[in-house]
C-alpha cells in the first residue's frame, strides 16, 4: 500500500541557484549536497520543504513549458507573503486558470528551468464544494 509521497526529483541546470530560490520562496532547508561526487546520475542537492524531500539534480533545463506542475499548500493568511516573495525573485508568473466562486487563491510561477509551481491556499474538499460535489460521491 502506498504510504504517501517519498520525494520529488527535478533536473535543473544550476542546482545551487535553484536551491537558493526554493530556500527563499518555499523555506526549504538544504539537507545534503553531493558536491562533485555523484552517487546517482549527476550532482545533487536534497532539500526539505516542511518535511517533503525534494531532490535537485544537475542537468539540462526543460525545453518546453507545460501545465504539469507541483502545488504547495499554504494557509489562506500566508498567501500574500508567498506572492510577494515570488515577485521579489523576478520569476515569471503564469496567468492562472479561470476560477469559480468558492475556490481558493492560487499563483503559478516558473523556475529557472521551466518547471511550473503553484502556491495554493485550498484543499480538495474546498474544490469539490465549489464544484458542487462531495468527497463521498
Amino acid at each position: 500500500m502506498i504510504g504517501g509521497l517519498s520525494h520529488i526529483t527535478l533536473i535543473v541546470k544550476d542546482i545551487e541557484k535553484t536551491a537558493a530560490l526554493f530556500k527563499h520562496i518555499l523555506g526549504a532547508e538544504i539537507i545534503y549536497s553531493s558536491g562533485d561526487k555523484t552517487f546517482s546520475i549527476s550532482r545533487e542537492i536534497f532539500l526539505s520543504i516542511n518535511g517533503l524531500w525534494m531532490a535537485l539534480m544537475q542537468g539540462e533545463s526543460l525545453k518546453e513549458r507545460t501545465y504539469n506542475h507541483i502545488a504547495f499548500k499554504v494557509a489562506p493568511g500566508e498567501f500574500e507573503q508567498y506572492f510577494k516573495k515570488i515577485k521579489e525573485a523576478g520569476l515569471e508568473i503564469k496567468e492562472g486558470r479561470n476560477r469559480i466562486s468558492g475556490e481558493a487563491d492560487s499563483i503559478y510561477f516558473y523556475d529557472y528551468d521551466n518547471h511550473l509551481f503553484e502556491i495554493h491556499s485550498g484543499t480538495l474538499e474546498d474544490r469539490l464544494k465549489a464544484y458542487g460535489r462531495s468527497i463521498a460521491e
